[in-house]
């Protein structure tokens, strides 16, 4: 049942949404590979659901693309506001016709592009944050719990009332383990802060989301975080003089006397590697979850009103992620009721994360089912 409802969401919201079975690294022998060797500069497409305007999401994803344009010396196909519809179908159809490399970068195409890829064999699918995979498609999502746990971290040592708001998108894993990432990071500095929850169900509605923020501001938060891809959610907290926190794409810009800090997305070095595999005639199908370590997810240059004092407890954090293997999600933990759902010591696999439906304690609000 879980399963069918967050794919019941992720139709709905058309953004990624992954899925517990695509947490595996598991590597595929692909029967593209072999085919690839000889082309110097394969043809590449990417196919946005939105567009790069955005400011998030999609921003980020084009930022990448120009970004291996430029480093492998190649003109991508770029098709944008695509929507997530049986007709995505032919879109990819048509792309597969003429382009060795295709990107997807919407959970929603999971379908079209898997029945696609079965059509060409030898042409390269990947699949943003899906968990279907062929021996010619991969998936690829990222743990941004990571860096929410780090903004959490400045929210709790930077609020003065303890009370913590987060207006999520959608009701899925991706929002909810980077929602309590970020709880554990502010209780981890701050063991009396609560994070007060409420839903836009939208990606990318700044009208919708403005209220939503403003719906918090109203019961008193003084840091506000985002799971949108505009920035209409931290602008309601700087006109009520609130601290605010992103999402995707840096945001500094929007309000730069109230920002902290947001993660970040960087796909460029998947990308690259994806097209350095089709060069080299070496490419394998896999499920790629990248996070700090590897640059896929960041964390958004810290504001100029963020404290030295928090400036160093992050950046030790931040060392700890990426080079002492700590994680996010370790025992104990407990769900809202006060149940235990991570015994001390043990570490949520990937699967239990990509599939999270429980919000950890010190978190009001709900998770519509």
């Amino acid at each position: 049942m879980l399963l069918l409802l967050m794919l019941a969401l992720a139709a709905c919201s058309g953004r990624p949404v992954p899925a517990g079975e695509s947490g595996s690294q598991a590597e595929q022998p692909s029967a593209a590979a072999g085919s690839k060797a000889e082309k110097e500069l394969p043809k590449v497409a990417f196919v946005y659901l939105g567009v790069p305007g955005d400011g998030g999401w999609t921003y980020q994803h084009d930022l990448a693309r120009k970004a291996v344009e430029e480093k492998f010396g190649l003109k991508a196909t770029v098709l944008e506001n695509i929507p997530d519809t049986a007709d995505a179908e032919r879109v990819f159809t048509q792309l597969a016709q003429e382009n060795d490399i295709v990107f997807g970068t919407s959970y929603g195409y999971m379908d079209a592009m898997v029945n696609v890829a079965a059509k060409f064999p030898d042409v390269v699918f990947a699949h943003s944050t899906g968990y279907k995979l062929a021996d010619n498609l991969s998936t690829y999502t990222g743990r941004d719990y990571e860096a929410g746990y780090l903004s959490g971290i400045a929210a709790g040592k930077m609020t003065n009332n303890d009370k913590l708001g987060y207006v999520g998108s959608f009701p899925i894993p991706e929002v909810i383990n980077t929602i309590n990432g970020f709880t554990l990071g502010a209780q981890s500095v701050n063991p009396d802060v609560e994070v007060y929850v409420t839903w836009s169900n939208t990606w990318y509605d700044p009208m919708t989301e403005r209220q939503a923020a403003i719906s918090l501001l109203d019961q008193g938060v003084d840091v506000l975080a985002t799971y949108q891809d505009s920035p209409a959610g931290i602008q309601a907290a700087a006109e009520r003089g609130a601290y605010g926190i992103g999402n995707d794409s840096d945001m500094n810009k929007y309000v730069p006397e109230t920002y902290i800090t947001n993660p970040v997305w960087n796909f460029e070095p998947f990308y690259s590697k994806v097209i350095q595999s089709v060069i080299d005639g070496t490419f394998k199908s896999e499920a790629y979850y990248g996070g700090m370590e590897d640059g896929m997810i960041e964390l958004a240059p810290l504001g100029q009103n963020v404290p030295q004092d928090v400036r160093e407890l992050i950046e030790q954090k931040q060392k700890d992620i990426v080079d002492n293997g700590f994680e996010v999600f370790t025992g104990p933990l407990y769900d809202q009721s006060g149940a235990e759902k991570v015994a001390a010591g043990a570490a949520m696999s990937d699967g239990d994360i990509l599939s999270m439906n429980w919000f950890v304690k010190g978190i009001v609000g709900t998770i519509p089912q």
